[in-house]
């Protein structure tokens, strides 16, 4: 099979994962539910991309979730609230090695049997992913990010409309 190499790449609901690439010629790897992309921009940059895309920019994001929730590393990242598209990295979004993990697309993480410092994610379609991150870390980012869910859906459901 080709690999596609796209220019661009926009998150939307079917995005489950952004993968850095080790590539020449593209920068990331998208997972969609059965569909795999390969984008030239970086993870970070279409994080970045969909905030502004969603209504803030990245910083703002980020400051307000620290703000509403205290976390200071690895924020979660509500991308697009209204379309419940959440997301959060596995380690500083400034390293290579950072994956963005879509929350409404994670079905169980487990860790693994061997080795403690890698886990399996399980998404909703049943791929799976193995990352060279604890299970701890793992599932505190899971709660940080399902806390700033509640957060944002009762900051939507209390606005009024003018």
């Amino acid at each position: 099979m080709t690999e596609v190499i796209l220019p661009h790449y926009a998150i939307n609901q079917h995005t489950s994962a952004l993968l850095p690439a080790y590539h020449t010629d593209y920068q990331t790897i998208v997972w969609e539910q059965d569909q795999r992309y390969y984008v030239k921009k970086t993870p970070l940059q279409l994080i970045k991309e969909a905030c502004l895309e969603g209504g803030a920019d990245y910083d703002g994001r980020r400051a307000a979730v620290t703000y509403k929730t205290g976390a200071k590393s690895k924020i979660p990242i509500p991308i697009s609230p209204h379309d419940q598209i959440f997301a959060f990295p596995t380690h500083s979004p400034t390293l290579h090695e950072c994956h963005w993990l879509f929350y409404h697309h994670i079905k169980a993480i487990k860790r693994h049997p061997d080795i403690p410092t890698h886990t399996l994610v399980t998404f909703q379609d049943e791929k799976e992913l193995l990352l060279h991150v604890s299970y701890h870390t793992l599932e505190k980012q899971l709660q940080r990010t399902s806390y700033c869910i509640v957060r944002y859906s009762n900051h939507l459901s209390h606005t009024r409309p003018y």
